[in-house]
């Protein structure tokens, strides 16, 4: 495990000397101690990602060159799955054959954007204008320095989610990972090295948020903000890029809905609840964590799901058939605790609500269900994080999209219905940026992923990941063996 931050090729010491704890959430000891980085350790890093943009190779590279590099770290990345992944189970708690999932996944973010890497090659769009003489084209190119900030909850693959695109858009980046799980992170810094990765083009500085994030966030030699976690957060992000007219995109939180028709089989229906909002503890910006279900069956699905939901097998993410390991931290199991104190005013708990027995020394919480909610009831309207679902009852269609929409948030929402129509019909309907129809939470490294209202702005994934990163510029020529004639006549 590395103990020091990467800048410009090297993994070097904070400018602080300090180090802060990280912590197993599984049994709240400390197992490793990283940098706390500070606004010195950003400049460092900002000044060298600006020099390997201004100075270095990198953007000069063709796309296909680049796109080689890109693959050789997809490689690697597979290549350790298995370490990256219990390394990932020790800095987050989630089982281990989720971790393993996520680094899969994260070498398949960079073999994708290498693919898109080799498409930027001779990729301008010629444009028709409406006078003679004259021929333009548009051209895409790389918008500069990022900075990128990334939560605790898939650290790898939510790093690859903004490292990736911005390498294959020939940017240079300097990475903030979360204090709460900066271990895989730093691993990139080795990866890059192996894969030929000019030096300065990848910088990682961990530390905390007001004192490394903020000063990122600031720094005037970052062209592009990218951040991925809360809506307090986002929007002071936000601000702060608008004094510098800086580029951002924000994946902020959610409350997303699930609307489940009554010609859906139970058995369908609550594989597809439970994995939406216990799957990774629940720790998910997307996690369908509203449900609303057609009255006629809305009692039958309730029993058959806190039937499950307690079978549902607790523990440390790398025992055996483990599908729920601990929140990431002692503060966030307080916080999802409190929630579940304020439901149990505001509704009635079918089952959990508590920290399993003989778990008590680790960060663990019960699958957590609530029904009967009133629609202004906080634990229907705010997003809690962690594995904890409100079920509330609608007789109509519309009134299912109505109170689907019904909220600040539109990062996701899902449908179940037999009728294939209909489901298409609410999709469309919902003010969400990612909808499932008969499923939840699935998610393609080619598909777009964003939100609509105060879930964010901008989408990441895709090709639409690839052109957060890219600046599109007009270029016209004028054919000179023609007088244009404003004051040079023939």
């Amino acid at each position: 495990m590395k103990d020091q931050i990467f800048i410009d090729g090297a993994y070097c010491a904070s400018a602080s000397g300090e180090f802060f704890d990280v912590v197993d959430p599984a049994d709240r000891k400390v197992f490793h101690h990283v940098p706390r980085g500070i606004a010195a350790d950003i400049d460092r890093a900002v000044v060298a990602a600006r020099r390997a943009f201004e100075e270095g190779p990198w953007p000069r590279m063709s796309g296909a060159e680049r796109a080689g590099v890109l693959r050789r770290m997809g490689d690697e990345i597979a290549a350790r799955t298995d370490e990256l992944a219990r390394l990932e189970v020790r800095d987050n708690g989630k089982p281990l054959p989720e971790a393993v999932w996520d680094i899969e996944d994260t070498a398949g973010v960079f073999h994708f954007y290498a693919d898109l890497a080799e498409g930027l090659d001779g990729a301008e769009q010629a444009i028709t204008l409406g006078m003679d003489g004259f021929t333009s084209k548009a051209v895409k190119e790389p918008i500069g320095v990022a900075g990128a900030i990334i939560p605790w909850n898939f650290p790898m693959l939510m790093a690859s989610w903004k490292v990736a695109p911005a390498l294959a858009a020939g940017c240079t980046i300097v990475l903030k990972p979360s204090e709460l799980t900066p271990c895989t992170a730093l691993e990139l810094g080795e990866i890059a090295n192996k894969a030929g990765l000019p030096y300065g083009v990848l910088n990682i500085v961990t530390g905390y948020g007001d004192e490394a994030g903020q000063p990122l966030t600031e720094h005037p030699g970052v062209d592009k903000l990218a951040f991925t976690g809360s809506i307090p957060t986002g929007s002071r992000i936000m601000a702060t890029a608008a004094r510098d007219i800086k580029a951002v995109s924000l994946e902020l939180g959610g409350k997303s809905p699930m609307v489940i028709f009554a010609d859906t089989p139970l058995d369908e229906a609550v594989e597809w609840i439970m994995f939406g909002i216990f799957w990774n503890q629940g720790e998910v910006c997307s996690a369908t964590s509203r449900v609303l279900v057609e009255a006629p069956i809305y009692d039958a699905l309730i029993a058959r799901l806190a039937e499950e939901a307690r079978k549902i097998k607790i523990g440390h993410g790398l025992e055996e058939g483990v599908l729920l390991g601990p929140l990431v931290s002692q503060g966030q199991l307080e916080k999802v605790l409190a929630w579940i104190e304020t439901g149990k005013a505001e509704a009635r708990l079918v089952c959990g609500g508590g920290v399993p027995k003989g778990l008590e020394g680790g960060c663990y919480i019960e699958p957590t269900i609530f029904a009967d909610m009133g629609k202004d009831a906080r634990i229907w309207t705010e997003e809690i994080f962690g594995p904890v679902v409100c079920v509330k009852p609608f007789d109509t269609e519309a009134e299912a999209i109505r109170m689907a929409n019904n909220s600040r948030f539109g990062l996701g929402a899902a449908v179940m219905s037999a009728d294939l129509d209909r489901a298409e019909r609410v999709a469309r309907a919902f003010r969400a940026g990612i909808v499932w129809i008969n499923c939840s939470q699935p998610t393609f490294t080619e598909a777009p992923w964003g939100g609509y209202k105060q879930s964010g702005i901008g989408r990441e994934l895709g090709e639409w990941g690839l052109n957060n990163y890219l600046e599109t510029k007009q270029i016209t020529s004028f054919d000179r063996s023609r007088p244009w004639g404003w004051y040079l006549k023939e």
